[in-house]
């Protein structure tokens, strides 16, 4: 897909000098840039959806399950 942006005239000659190191071409490099973007940022989303989510749950341990545990504790030598 074809797309007009306007970047400031510094990050443009830096992009454009990168992308001859590289041995890109702008669309190659535009195109790089902005996936790895998206995904470091779809991460992030991750993250936040997960914290969201736990947030809502309790964090201590099922009492039934504690008891078990400390039950088989009992046998063990330290």
């Amino acid at each position: 897909m074809k797309t007009a942006i306007s970047i400031p005239n510094p990050i443009f000659e830096a992009a454009e000098q990168l992308a001859k190191e590289l041995g890109l071409s702008r669309s190659e490099l535009y195109s790089t840039a902005i996936a790895a973007f998206v995904e470091a940022h779809q991460s992030e989303n991750v993250t936040e959806r997960l914290n969201q989510i736990y947030a809502d749950e309790a964090s201590t341990l099922d009492p039934v399950l504690l008891q078990l545990q400390t039950a088989s504790l009992d046998g063990e030598t330290w």
